[in-house]
């Protein structure tokens, strides 16, 4: 009879709904942060200006080749390029640089923090809406949000709630994709669970999981056989099921419906409408995904068994090919041998690679993908039942061929939760431990457009220069102050995860965070003043990662590091430079 009011994040549907199974919980949404273009910054402005003059040279010009040195000295100053061997197709090259400072340019981040209560300013409002209309909005819904993105919601909906009064429904999602969660200040609610995946998200899923394969067939390698991809719940429910769908596509199945158009199980899309083998995918379920979505993992489970037990040749159905080895080396049922859909034991969350990577208590890489093993290692049944089968996920994990997940949103990137890295560093780190070498990572972006896939390095590199390097970005998170250095380092922290679990972030990003936040004496001196823990924690961070041979500065800035890292120590302490003097 108490009531429980809680404000949530618009675009979180998936965690406020447990929270209203949890505790009954009214939820209040509020805005996610105004969305920007990165832009460019210093080094990048200066190769962008050099590549517009080298577009207007006569091919064949004197000019040609000494441009095109500069260009390629200038992107080798901003880790874009190698610095030799001298470039002898500049015109190829400089079409791919371009491309990649286009893209630098125009990707959107998150502009500071949302503050509950305070509408977005003019400015703020445009680049917003601009993204908007970007994604497809037409002009009247965009007219409406313009008008909704004024009005202060949200805390006038929570005195409403603690008046007893009633919190009109809405359901959550991301902005810019569900530009109808607006006005905020609404009880978000989730899905249909009947209902997922939608007609869309199969249509889409199929395109996307055959983007993945031609993404990773063009780097040289063969078809994959074994498919890691983790699936997380906000990302289903935003998207109508859209991961959920891409797996089934990888496995060549689909949904079954009952007479009433639920959801009931899964069928197998015959070969030669296929047209290719049927992957093995290993899926890992969200502790919430398992909670919210039971009938989803039973026909993920079911997909898998019937592609086990199909009477096809193995070399067109991979499943079927290492369900029957993993038999005959377990002496195990098909049932076992089947199964593919792992998580947490009931009632638990997470793999726990998160905290380890905050504390910095471990020693050796192999112990990250052991405690995520240990964690996940939880496998449903056909009849959506979970046990433990360490062997078996063992077994899977040693065929994995790459590993996969989904970019939830435009606010939340890999380096900005440390979930990424918990959940799909965590298993990358477990199948290299069980296959002996390091497995391909890629992130799949639908957040614009078609959508891209990315490695997990292009994408850690995207981020480190439109986010966390960009002062755009950081100068908007230090108007927040406490807060937002405490975000700058989180960022650091959970790009060093990657670092941790998969070996695939490159040394430049080390290099440069240090010489923005810690070796420039006023930016040192600003973070301090405002978050004096977490200015002393992202320096004991980046000499973290030195230690553990993430990078390898040379003398004179380690030692520059070292000293400034003291500083920010004594500061902490309460001794003053004078008093230690």
């Amino acid at each position: 009879t108490t009531p429980n009011l809680y404000l949530y994040a618009a675009n979180n549907p998936s965690e406020g709904t447990i929270a209203k199974r949890r505790s009954g919980a009214t939820l209040i949404s509020y805005l996610s942060p105004p969305l920007s273009q990165a832009g460019l910054y210093r080094g990048l402005v200066d190769l962008k200006a050099s590549l517009t003059r080298y577009r207007t040279l006569e091919p064949g010009s004197s000019e040609v080749s000494d441009l095109g040195q500069l260009i390629q000295a200038q992107a080798a100053g901003l880790d874009l390029s190698e610095a030799e061997p001298l470039w002898d197709d500049h015109a190829k090259r400089i079409t791919a640089l371009q491309s990649a400072i286009l893209e630098l340019e125009y990707t959107l981040i998150p502009h500071g923090l949302h503050i509950v209560g305070q509408t977005m300013d003019a400015e703020e409002r445009a680049s917003t809406l601009a993204s908007l209309k970007e994604a497809g909005v037409d002009a009247k819904r965009l007219t409406d949000a313009e008008a909704m993105l004024q009005d202060e919601t949200e805390l006038s909906a929570l005195l409403r709630a603690l008046d007893g009064r009633f919190i009109r429904p809405v359901a959550g999602g991301d902005l810019v994709r569900t530009p109808e969660i607006l006005p905020t200040g609404r009880n978000i609610h989730g899905f249909d669970p009947f209902r997922l995946p939608s007609a869309f998200a199969l249509k889409d899923g199929a395109k996307q999981a055959e983007l993945l394969l031609t993404t990773h067939r063009a780097s040289g390698r063969a078809l994959p056989e074994t498919i890691a991809l983790v699936l997380w719940g906000t990302d289903n429910l935003k998207s109508e099921g859209g991961p959920i769908a891409q797996a089934l596509a990888l496995m060549g199945a689909e949904p079954k419906w009952d007479s009433y158009g639920r959801l009931c199980g899964a069928s197998l899309i015959p070969l030669e409408k296929l047209g290719r083998p049927r992957i093995d995918v290993m899926l890992t379920l969200s502790g919430i995904f398992r909670d919210l979505l039971p009938l989803q993992t039973k026909m993920l489970a079911e997909a898998a068994y019937l592609a086990a037990s199909a009477d096809e040749p193995v070399e067109m159905n991979f499943i079927r090919k290492h369900a029957l080895h993993v038999m005959q080396e377990q002496n195990c049922t098909l049932d076992t041998a089947a199964l593919r859909v792992f998580s947490n034991a009931d009632g638990a969350y997470g793999a726990n690679v998160n905290m380890m990577i905050e504390n910095g208590r471990w020693d050796d890489e192999d112990e990250l993908g052991a405690v995520f093993s240990a964690r996940k290692s939880f496998a449903h049944g056909r009849d959506g039942k979970a046990s433990s089968q360490t062997a078996m996920m063992q077994a899977v994990l040693r065929g994995v061929d790459l590993a996969y997940q989904n970019l939830e949103s435009v606010e939340l990137g890999v380096t900005t939760i440390d979930h990424y890295f918990d959940s799909l560093g965590g298993i990358s780190r477990a199948a290299e431990k069980q296959r002996g070498e390091a497995i391909p990572v890629y992130i799949g972006d639908q957040t614009r457009g078609a959508g891209v896939v990315r490695t997990l390095s292009e994408q850690v590199a995207l981020e480190s220069r439109t986010r966390l390097l960009n002062p755009k970005w950081y100068e908007g998170m230090l108007k927040h102050g406490h807060e937002g250095v405490r975000s700058i380092e989180s960022h650091l922290t959970n790009t060093m995860g990657w670092s941790a679990t998969t070996g695939q972030v490159q040394p430049w990003v080390y290099q440069k965070a240090t010489e923005t936040f810690v070796l420039d004496e006023a930016m040192r001196n600003r973070l301090a003043a405002l978050n004096p823990k977490a200015a002393v924690k992202l320096a004991n961070r980046l000499l973290e990662a030195q230690r553990r041979d993430f990078w390898n500065p040379d003398a004179e800035t380690l030692a520059a590091l070292e000293r400034a890292s003291e500083d920010l120590e004594d500061r902490l302490e309460g001794i003053s430079v004078e008093a230690a003097a």
